[in-house]
């Protein structure tokens, strides 16, 4: 189908080691598609820009390894779920924990921010669902969750092979589809009409028609498990994932428009972003990301799954109502928002679901567990209406805005000694004049920067990575030395010539008071370590040959500089490991992996 192109359609973005140790989890931001959050063993979650192999942040608080990860609909606020069963919410901007939820005895499995209340939904290995204060269960692990565009169902799948739909309000079970003959891995709600998709490990994805309650279609062709399924924006195919491989698919009826080759693994998530699907899976403590060219993927025309229609000839339509209406309903949006009483909040450790506002409890067997559910109320006060087409209004941070997020201009600026200005208070022109004076000094080290790195560039070019490494040293600027660090760390460039010349360069960067700088210099060592000091240390212990050999003893004295930089860079992580917070547990690590060398020559 799509292999029948010349040009290329689905290609590797980037591949970059995200965690010092294996990946759990990971999550694309669903509205921009931009966004890409992972979760490790190593308890943090990591915050990246897609196509990009510099970490964001990185953010702290879980004590067991992270098993689950989700962005919220305007991708302010991330949770994630531990192997533990604790939930954290952390806010983005201000890179701090919101709150700290407990309940779950064992390991997160899925995590689901409603589309307008301040609340969210949780699944685990023990088989239950909480939303709030109430929760529910399966016979088996429960796999997925999704809200509703509307915000009034709750869908669930589980390994049990069932598919259930919850309702908020009522506190009880709407219904449950049992047609999938192995577990269900994703569901994901149609974005306009009453429609839902499943997909499974039995390698079909089922579609569930919400106002009849039965099912309509039963999407084949994956000849793995499906692992991820992605409306497009107009709801007019269905993007599936499975192993190395994507399909498009649309029903009613089935029918598959395209196939192609991604090569992209396991993958793990998949958002939709200008026309472009990425795609993103892991191995150990690597992400990969992949893209795939929506306008070169046939989304119409195609062959009936079950044979009734070929390739080359013509498609019937799906009939439709004389009038032109759609197939089934359409979501209404709230004209008001649904809200608990107060914020979830956070009780350190101890902390439970947030409270809500609730007048009776409502409990119901469900046949696989209980669901018991406060009602929820819509906020007292008035909110914009939107209609059945729109989308929920999301927080907009404007490009003219005149403050930096989080930062209070004013602490940054010294205080006027004109008496028409009470309290330090600057105008707009003084202000101005007081930020300006330091520009022209940016600009002209900016330029030198950009100068430097283009010098560095030419040599790499010419003369090798070697050399180039030589030149931005000889330039005394640890800033171009991290650039290009940058640059090689990611694609693992690294030889032992490359080693002797950064070395003695990581001493700088790890006592340095930039961040950046510091992180920069770990991942270094980190490198190093991972991939050369088996090959150090045993060239060191290694029985001397007999007769002369230049090229081994050439390596010998390359590995004999090595190791004794290492034990100088060992001493300074070992002290900068008593430090506390993420930079402490950073180093503490690296102590762990340097701990060899201690026994070494």
């Amino acid at each position: 189908m799509a292999a029948s192109s010349t040009t290329k359609i689905a290609w590797r973005l980037q591949e970059f080691e995200a965690h010092f140790s294996s990946i759990s989890c990971l999550a694309l931001g669903k509205s921009s598609g931009r966004l890409l959050a992972t979760g490790g063993e190593d308890c943090r979650v990591n915050i990246w820009a897609v196509s990009k192999a510099n970490c964001i942040m990185s953010l702290t608080g879980h004590k067991n390894p992270v098993e689950c990860i989700h962005f919220n609909v305007s991708e302010e606020q991330v949770v994630a779920g531990s192997q533990s069963g604790s939930i954290r919410v952390w806010d983005l901007e201000a890179a701090k924990i919101l709150r700290t939820l407990m309940g779950h005895k064992a390991n997160i499995t899925s995590l689901g921010f409603h589309p307008f209340g301040d609340f969210l939904a949780s699944s685990s290995m023990d088989t239950n669902i909480k939303v709030g204060v109430f929760s529910c269960g399966h016979t088996q692990a429960v796999r997925s969750l999704a809200f509703s565009p509307d915000g009034k169902w709750l869908a669930s799948a589980s390994d049990d092979c069932t598919v259930k739909l919850w309702d908020l309000a009522q506190g009880k079970t709407i219904t449950e589809f049992k047609s999938h003959t192995a577990p269900v891995n994703i569901i994901q709600f149609h974005p306009n009409e009453y429609l839902l998709a499943s997909g499974s490990s039995d390698r079909t994805i089922k579609l569930w028609d919400l106002e009849k309650f039965t099912m309509i279609g039963s999407l084949e062709g994956d000849t793995t498990p499906v692992r991820c399924i992605c409306f497009s924006p107009d709801g007019s195919c269905l993007y599936s994932g499975a192993t190395d491989s994507l399909r498009v698919f649309g029903w009613e009826p089935d029918r598959c428009f395209d196939a192609v080759s991604v090569g992209w693994g396991k993958v793990s998530d998949v958002a939709i972003c200008n026309q472009q699907l990425i795609g993103v899976s892991h191995q150990l403590s690597n992400v990969s990301s992949y893209v795939v060219d929506l306008k070169r993927v046939k989304k119409s025309g195609g062959a009936v799954i079950q044979g009734i229609i070929q390739d080359n000839q013509p498609l019937t339509e799906p009939k439709k109502d004389p009038k032109g209406a759609a197939l089934r309903k359409n979501y209404e949006r709230p004209t008001t928002t649904w809200s608990s009483a107060g914020r979830l909040h956070s009780r350190g450790e101890g902390g439970a679901y947030g409270h809500f506002r609730c007048e009776a409890s409502v409990s119901s067997s469900c046949g696989h567990g209980i669901l018991q559910s406060p009602r929820l109320h819509p906020r007292s006060h008035p909110a914009p209406v939107t209609t059945a087409k729109s989308k929920p209004q999301l927080k907009i941070i404007s490009s003219a805005r005149n403050e930096p997020i989080g930062l209070n201009v004013a602490d940054f600026l010294p205080v006027s000694s004109s008496p028409n200005h009470r309290s330090g208070a600057l105008s707009d022109e003084e202000a101005l004049t007081q930020m300006k004076k330091g520009h022209e000094t940016m600009c002209v080290m900016l330029s030198s920067r950009l100068k430097n790195l283009q010098t560095v560039r030419g040599v790499w070019t010419r003369d090798g990575i070697k050399i180039a490494l030589d030149t931005a040293i000889s330039m005394s600027d640890p800033s171009i030395v991290v650039d290009i660090l940058n640059i090689i760390n990611p694609q693992s460039l690294w030889k032992l010539d490359v080693c002797m010349t950064v070395l003695p360069q990581l001493d700088k960067l790890l006592q340095s008071k930039y961040e950046s700088y510091i992180q920069t210099g770990c991942t270094s060592l980190k490198l190093v370590m991972k991939h050369f000091w088996t090959l150090i240390s045993d060239t060191l212990k290694a029985t001397p040959s007999v007769g002369v050999d230049i090229t081994r003893e050439e390596r010998h004295q390359k590995c004999r500089v090595c190791c004794k930089q290492l034990k100088n860079l060992s001493n300074i992580v070992k002290n900068k490991a008593t430090q506390v917070g993420r930079h402490g547990s950073t180093f503490k690590e690296l102590q762990l992996l340097m701990a060899p060398l201690d026994d070494s020559p």
